[in-house]
């Protein structure tokens, strides 16, 4: 049994962050087209490794009731937390509560990922704890990216932005402690938690991404990116399989 796979999952979130510093005045269709690109990944993370990886551990009915489940949540999470524009005024009195919702709903998407890690280490099979570390540090990377595009273009400091996207993933990190305490005879969760996973992308992704990356006129770049996205993450993915 090893922290690694728990600490490496967990860290991407943080990587993920490092390239808003390189990132300096960000114009509207830069915006868009980075939006985007994070979307592409994010479905390829999903659609190229969550799933397949739950159906391989469970059956089809498994995945249909995690996918569902996730969208539930997060629709729920959608109706209680007010809608966060990513084009919101930097001057709204409601600034800092919209900020702290934005993390928060950040957070609790990292819950079931850290669970899945975390029971997955101490399995009975050697070779599923880096398998399923492998494939939720991978969508942890635009994860991170998300959110400190997000805190930026709320004016709040690079480095700040990178600090915050970086907690979140520690988030995932204690869910993924309180996975090993679990043990492996919660195995049985861990498709679960991958499709739930998926879900909640897939979601975030259609809801909030594609459509506030084509609103302004950029939808031919955008849908570039897009693809350069899926492409780039099923690419990676490949590459260290």
């Amino acid at each position: 049994m090893s922290l690694m796979p728990i600490l490496f999952s967990s860290l991407c979130t943080g990587l993920g962050a490092l390239p808003i510093l390189l990132i300096k005045d960000i114009s509207h269709k830069g915006k868009d087209v980075l939006l985007a690109y994070t979307a592409g990944i994010m479905v390829a993370a999903s659609a190229y490794g969550l799933i397949p990886s739950a159906i391989k551990l469970s059956n089809l009915a498994v995945l249909v009731i995690g996918i569902l489940v996730g969208t539930f949540v997060l629709t729920l999470l959608e109706s209680v937390i007010p809608h966060v524009d990513l084009d919101n005024s930097r001057h709204s009195s409601k600034h800092a509560r919209v900020v702290l919702l934005f993390l928060i709903a950040m957070s609790l998407h990292n819950l079931p990922e850290g669970l899945s890690v975390g029971i997955s280490n101490v399995s009975r099979s050697q070779d599923l704890g880096p398998l399923v570390a492998f494939a939720i540090g991978l969508q942890n990377v635009p994860d991170g990216f998300l959110v400190a595009l997000f805190l930026v273009t709320q004016n709040i400091s690079r480095f700040k932005a990178i600090l915050f996207a970086a907690l979140t993933g520690m988030i995932e990190l204690c869910a993924g402690l309180i996975g090993m305490f679990l043990g492996g005879s919660f195995e049985y969760i861990i498709p679960y938690g991958l499709a739930f996973a998926a879900g909640s992308m897939l979601y975030v992704v259609y809801k909030e991404l594609i459509p506030e990356s084509h609103g302004d006129g950029n939808e031919r770049a955008s849908t570039l990116a897009f693809i350069m996205g899926f492409l780039s993450m099923v690419v990676l993915t490949e590459w260290f399989r």
